[in-house]
């Protein structure tokens, strides 16, 4: 069996679990619940700590593993970013107080920089020629600087808002953009057949939450420029109507695009355009 390990719980868990649900694999009853096994699909599951995951498949008996792409660089192991996921994209910086002087990279020379990353933060100062003392702490770190703990930290930020609150502002470049991946055991070959249907599974959730199926009528003498609006993946399907004036096409589109191409195609004589949710696709 294909072991595969997703969080147990925090930002990533819900999504992770939503996406395996989707790709037709079996989840737990209860949230007690710790390991799955699903032998139709010849998989077990296993919830365990974000924090951990990447521990896991680097260096333990796991497969692959669902975590984010901070969590595998900061774990030290030897667990490989496998695919990219689509979600619980994060942002990851540096933050100083309001009046400190530490304005770009070269001023936290010498500093004490917090932050639950310490590896990952090290490795990037370390790379840059920059030495500082890092200290780590779980959790929330905007408190450092207040406590005495720290002269900046590194964390991860959204919206900015909990940083200002705390009197801290960003600067310098983005230390890490990251976002939920599955990852793999070094032991485990790319091209390994569960890997390889586990990962077009995936693909397939992805490609159906960021594509819905267009269906229109459009005159045949516009059907040119009909499919250079919509061109879909490979081509799009285009049958005669009982009206041999009239044609019907068929295409895949991306879902964040669906009104303006609606507008577009409309402008140049398509009419009865319906757009279709997908469930589920292999492309």
């Amino acid at each position: 069996m294909l072991r595969i390990a997703v969080p147990n719980k925090g930002m990533l868990s819900e999504p992770a679990w939503n996406m395996l649900a989707e790709a037709g694999y079996r989840l737990r009853g209860n949230p007690r619940q710790l390991v799955v096994e699903d032998p139709d699909n010849g998989i077990e599951l296993f919830y365990l700590r974000p924090l951990d995951i990447a521990v896991y498949v680097g260096r333990g008996t796991i497969d692959v593993g669902i975590t984010g792409r901070d969590l595998l660089l900061n774990s030290g192991t030897e667990a490989v970013e496998h695919m990219q996921l689509g979600f619980g994209a994060s942002t990851f910086r540096f933050a100083a107080p309001n009046d400190s002087p530490i304005r770009e990279l070269a001023d936290i020379d010498g500093r004490r920089v917090a932050s639950s990353y310490d590896k990952l933060v090290s490795d990037y100062l370390t790379e840059r020629g920059i030495h500082a003392d890092i200290i780590h702490l779980d959790g929330a770190v905007e408190s450092s600087v207040q406590l005495g703990v720290a002269d900046l930290i590194a964390d991860v930020v959204s919206t900015g808002t909990t940083l200002r609150n705390a009197g801290l502002r960003v600067f310098g470049e983005p230390i890490l953009q990251s976002e939920a991946i599955l990852i793999r055991s070094p032991r485990l070959q790319p091209d390994d057949e569960r890997l390889v249907v586990l990962g077009r599974r995936l693909q397939g959730v992805l490609t159906a939450q960021r594509y819905v199926l267009m269906d229109f009528d459009i005159p045949v003498e516009k059907v040119s420029a009909a499919v250079a609006i919509t061109p879909g993946f490979e081509s799009p399907t285009v049958s005669p109507l009982h009206d041999k004036q009239w044609a019907a096409v068929r295409v895949m589109v991306p879902k964040a695009q669906v009104n303006q191409l609606m507008d577009r195609l409309y402008a140049v004589g398509a009419r009865a355009i319906i757009v279709t949710a997908l469930q589920a696709s292999r492309m």
